[in-house]
């Protein structure tokens, strides 16, 4: 902002030129060429054909708005008015490829071409382009070897086989795709995924696949993949819509897999089923039981080792892995396994007969010691009649060799046995035992929150659910128990 004194300063001073007439109306200002310049540019424009461009480069000046505006005011009548261009000019497609072999057999410029077509040269390069590709070269100069028609037909046949060969490449991709998305269907679906093989589906199977996968390919696409007929398909899919006609076996299977908590295959399922008198085949079972998806869990045992080094010398091995035997309390088997949850750890001793898999006897406790083993060999012994001396294979372990164990052997009359040192099959009934129990009770199971207590409690209580109830295949559908009482051999 201005202060008061200036502005009055600044009105004092307008009045002032007013007053003498100093300040004018209008201000010329002095023209930037002198008249000689101008009338030698206009002499020079007419004089030299007229061009524009050439009197501005050879004068030096002025530029085309001045010298467009002193034609306008002294020369009215040269002045030039904007004129359209030659009137477009469009090539027909075989026009084009002409040019186009016209510019690459040229021995004349490319202006040359252009006029002869009356196009321009962008014109007639964009044609080669077109025809020949983006990166079809050109040169100024002759080139020493022209392409021929001949030439160029060739390279047309060559683009039409390429064509032909990507086509074909991407039919094959297709059907790679095809075939992979089936095999990966049929794993999901059918949990096949171990060497899923198209051809040994059965039509059922293949049916489903394809139903999965019709809303991405053709049912013939599918059809030919999976190698099964328009007909078959047809009918399995009238069979897969129609009512289920093992609804009722379906339920009971259900019921049978629950009620052993999970821990019946289908061939036990089969044995309870056949007790039950329903007839039904083994394969249909697995195949019910696999879409119900009721599968026993399984993880690989880990070993417990009780081997303490040489306490006493080791005995031979009588049973030489023939564990069978014919009669109630003729061999027996036992180990030490253990279990290891939040709560800590427990270990099992138990006494198998190898007459039918029944546990005789058993202990349960936290500490893998003598007298986990030794009472449990005390309460087998009580189990045996007068006359029975049965044979007790072991492995090496320091609790079979120790007096206490020893004495107790022989005061009963009992043969003792050993495997080799580090050799699993050589007491490998026993280790299954212990494999079928830890799958079907231990495994897989959240034992977070359980105490000791109520561990051994479950366990005892397997333990008895699997001499009394749980049935052997090798034992014609019964448990160890309801086996000897079919053979009269206990009340």
């Amino acid at each position: 902002m201005y202060s008061y004194e200036e502005r009055i300063r600044a009105v004092k001073l307008y009045e002032k030129y007013i007053s003498d007439g100093s300040l004018k109306e209008k201000i010329t200002r002095r023209p930037k060429y002198t008249e000689e310049q101008r009338a030698a540019a206009m002499e020079f424009y007419l004089s030299h054909g007229k061009n524009m461009n050439l009197t501005i480069h050879v004068l030096g000046y002025p530029g085309r708005a001045t010298l467009s505006q002193w034609l306008s005011e002294d020369c009215p009548e040269e002045k030039r008015s904007c004129k359209s261009g030659t009137p477009t000019v469009y090539l027909s497609q075989e026009q084009r490829e002409k040019a186009a072999i016209d510019m690459c057999t040229r021995t004349e410029s490319a202006q040359e071409i252009a006029d002869r077509y009356q196009v321009s040269r962008y014109t007639v390069y964009n044609c080669q382009w077109q025809v020949f590709g983006k990166g079809a070269s050109y040169m100024k100069k002759p080139m020493r070897e022209p392409v021929t028609v001949e030439m160029v037909e060739e390279l047309r046949a060559e683009v039409e086989r390429l064509a032909k060969e990507k086509a074909e490449l991407e039919r094959q991709v297709y059907r790679c795709q095809l075939e992979r998305d089936v095999l990966e269907k049929a794993a999901e679906i059918l949990k096949k995924d171990q060497g899923v093989n198209l051809k040994a589906l059965t039509n059922r199977e293949k049916a489903v696949v394809i139903d999965a996968l019709r809303d991405k390919y053709k049912l013939k696409e599918l059809l030919s993949v999976l190698h099964i007929a328009k007909s078959s398909y047809c009918y399995q899919e009238s069979v897969l819509q129609g009512p289920d006609k093992y609804a009722a076996v379906r339920k009971r299977i259900g019921e049978i897999f629950l009620a052993s908590s999970k821990r019946y295959g289908y061939r036990r399922i089969h044995c309870s089923l056949k007790n039950e008198g329903i007839v039904i085949s083994e394969k249909v079972i697995r195949t019910i039981m696999r879409e119900e998806s009721m599968v026993v869990p399984f993880v690989k045992m880990k070993k417990y080792s009780s081997y303490v080094g040489e306490v006493t010398p080791a005995v031979p091995n009588l049973v030489k892995r023939n564990f069978h035997a014919d009669a109630p309390n003729k061999l027996w088997l036992t180990d030490i396994t253990e279990f290891h949850i939040p709560a800590g750890k427990i270990y099992l001793s138990p006494m198998v007969d190898c007459f039918d898999g029944l546990p005789v006897a058993w202990t349960i406790g936290t500490s893998p010691s003598a007298d986990l083993v030794n009472l449990m060999l005390d309460v087998a012994i009580s189990e045996l009649r007068e006359g029975e001396h049965p044979i007790v294979h072991t492995d090496r372990g320091g609790h079979y060799r120790w007096p206490g164990w020893i004495e107790r052997m022989d005061a009963a009359g009992l043969t003792r046995s050993m495997s080799k040192k580090g050799c699993s099959p050589d007491n490998a009934a026993c280790e299954g035992f212990h494999g079928r129990l830890k799958n079907e009770f231990f495994y897989n199971r959240d034992w977070r929150g359980v105490t000791i207590e109520s561990f051994v409690d479950q366990l005892d209580e397997y333990l008895h659910w699997y001499s009394e109830d749980r049935i052997k295949i090798s034992l014609n559908g019964m448990s160890p128990m309801n086996y000897r009482r079919s053979l009269g051999l206990t009340a």
